[in-house]
């Protein structure tokens, strides 16, 4: 991850359709984050759901943002994955997420705006189903825990580098 000491506001963007199973994580672990980091100053999450360009703003807003959302990297059902800076507009090279056009099209016109976050990583978990059904499955609820502390470790990291 990224250890550029941070000041300002981390942006935390949860993406993703809770309709379609796994595809919700993004959005499944944000009360886990929002109980995890109440203590922490300058913290700012958010549930992009699946809102597409309406999410440039907070995109643009952002100096330190770290985006949630299901990543189907062919890897084994509830696999952490983990992207940092350019990696991440290289991971919409693969038809990963079922909303990913909007998102890809937000972070493509931060970028040409010169409105970039100055750090950014995507934290996602592998989807076991995206099958229609509004909780996750067994596997992959199971390693929210997981997934939250990668998303927290990387806040602390940002926080406490010298």
């Amino acid at each position: 991850m990224t250890n550029r000491k941070v000041e300002s506001k981390i942006t935390i963007l949860g993406i993703g359709n809770t309709l379609f199973s796994d595809e919700g994580v993004g959005i499944h672990l944000l009360p886990l984050l929002e109980e995890a980091l109440k203590e922490v100053d300058q913290i700012e999450i958010i549930e992009g759901l699946t809102d597409g360009m309406r999410l440039l703003g907070p995109v643009e807003e952002a100096e330190n943002l770290i985006i949630i959302d299901a990543i189907n990297a062919g890897k084994e059902g509830g696999t952490i994955i983990s992207l940092v800076g350019e990696e991440i507009p290289a991971y919409f090279g693969i038809k990963m997420s079922i909303h990913q056009l909007g998102f890809q099209e937000v972070l493509l016109a931060a970028k040409m705006r010169d409105r970039y976050p100055k750090q950014i990583v995507m934290f996602g978990m592998q989807p076991t189903s995206l099958e229609l059904g509004v909780e996750l499955t067994e596997t992959n609820r199971q390693k929210l825990g997981e997934l939250a502390n990668a998303v927290i470790e990387q806040v602390h990291n940002w926080r406490n580098v010298s």
